[in-house]
């Protein structure tokens, strides 16, 4: 992972608290620096990974996958070819289709995240993030299931560069679309609120900046470096992992509003304004892509560090426990973790193939990770 250049539905009642949560309690505005979080010896998962099997095979930098509605199939993208497969959950794998208006930078741009509409089973919308010739964008496309047809951007203007893209997306509890970009390499733009690039983004399935944003724009947060990890915990909590540039990568509970650092900070710091991460780890032993949260617990697919991160959370404050790492070099470089639908599993996927993990192109494995 490039270090050298610059810095850092299915929803019940359960669901409905957690977007209260977001919109009462996440959009607020930017205060003052926090205090860092001790580790209580009472925060602990209910389980651990217990069992993991490879499910799918034949795959060259498999970089999002996100589940439909109903859990019947999950999307997986290929970062460089710009394919679209449907997945079952034994495995078997069909391309349904591929992204156009994409292309690589010869670093981390090209295909990278998806996330399926939680409405798709009335409008049949999935959305993609790429990069284009003009930088990255977010598209939307519609899939009957089948194939993917149509394509229109619906937000551009996001730069890109040979690194430092991030690319995640996910819908909250709230229903808007939630997107990470990176600084594409010039620091500044962290901290720009002019700029899209180093933020988290919140927009509606349109492309608009979504109601009771902080700015009145599309940024949700700033002071992002490279964040290519989101996702969403039982209380509708936002979490998120970026990548650091030499000494701290990070975890971070993301709030409206807040300015997470970089480039200030990297890790904890005591300056005015800047909200410090939950947990932190040197560069060698994370280096995070995706983040799922199962049963408790952050976990976080490490590429650098070659290992899943195991962080668990506390329903009742925002404390984090002891983190523990598995399968440390046994799959190599670890790039998407995503949490099967009613089940307390996980798929993980490799990008060995992605010129740093040294393995030809269908080289990369899928997992299934269970949880007890």
């Amino acid at each position: 992972m490039h270090r050298s250049k610059s810095k850092k539905a299915l929803f019940g009642t359960a669901a409905a608290a957690g977007a209260a949560a977001l919109v009462a309690g996440l959009v607020q505005s930017a205060g003052a620096t926090e205090p860092n979080t001790t580790e209580p010896k009472d925060v602990g998962a209910a389980g651990a990974p217990t069992a993991i099997t490879t499910i799918s095979t034949g795959w060259s930098i498999p970089w999002g996958t996100y589940w439909m509605p109903d859990g019947s199939t999950a999307l997986v993208t290929e970062r460089n070819s710009f394919k679209v497969f449907k997945v079952t959950p034994s495995g078997a794998k069909t391309q349904v289709g591929s992204v156009p208006n994409s292309q690589t930078t010869g670093g981390e741009g090209g295909l990278m995240g998806v996330a399926v509409d939680p409405d798709w089973a009335s409008n049949h919308y999935v959305y993609f993030m790429h990069t284009s010739s003009d930088g990255n964008r977010i598209a939307r496309m519609t899939y009957d299931g089948t194939s993917l047809t149509g394509y229109k951007a619906i937000l551009q203007g996001i730069k890109k560069a040979k690194y430092h893209n991030g690319g995640r997306l996910a819908f909250g509890p709230d229903g808007y679309l939630y997107a990470t970009t990176g600084d594409a390499q010039t620091t500044s733009l962290a901290q720009d609120k002019n700029s899209l690039n180093g933020k988290i983004l919140r927009l509606t399935k349109d492309g608009k900046p979504a109601p009771g944003n902080p700015f009145n724009n599309h940024i949700f947060s700033l002071g992002h470096r490279n964040p290519q990890g989101i996702a969403f915990d039982a209380q509708g909590r936002l979490w998120e992992a970026e990548l650091g540039q030499s000494s701290k990568d990070e975890l971070n509970l993301i709030k409206s509003g807040k300015n997470y650092g970089w480039p200030t900070c990297e890790g904890n710091c005591s300056v005015s304004g800047m909200t410090n991460p939950k947990k932190t780890w040197g560069v060698a032993e994370a280096s995070p892509s995706g983040i799922a949260v199962v049963d408790g617990a952050v976990y976080m697919a490490a590429l650098r560090g070659e290992r899943l991160w195991q962080i668990p959370i506390n329903a009742g404050n925002e404390n984090v426990g002891t983190a523990k790492a598995h399968y440390v070099g046994t799959y190599g470089r670890l790039r998407a973790v995503t949490k099967v639908p009613g089940s307390n599993q996980l798929w993980l996927s490799t990008t060995n193939a992605d010129g740093n993990g040294g393995e030809p192109a269908g080289s990369d494995k899928i997992f299934r990770v269970t949880i007890s």
